[in-house]
């Protein structure tokens, strides 16, 4: 599975992209987080306060709960703002 990091995030982790293949009892995005961020202190950090982080599935945006089956790309980024 790929993984895509947008904006601050990137900046944080120093990586803007990675491909991880995350165990099967990882199933939703906040799983993902959960693994994520157990794995290593940087993304413990980066997710502290994940009410704050989108997330894409497939370039769909969708909740922390939504399911990872099938999904090819998953894509984080902080709020967006326009202007």
């Amino acid at each position: 599975m790929k993984v895509l990091y947008f904006a601050w995030l990137r900046e944080r982790l120093n990586r803007g992209e990675e491909t991880v293949s995350p165990p099967a009892e990882v199933t939703t995005v906040a799983d993902l987080m959960d693994w994520m961020a157990s794995a290593d202190e940087g993304f413990a950090l980066a997710f502290e306060k994940r009410d704050l982080i989108k997330v894409a599935l497939d370039s769909e945006i969708v909740d922390h709960d939504a399911s990872l089956d099938g999904a090819e790309t998953v894509a984080f980024f902080p709020p967006m703002t326009g202007g």
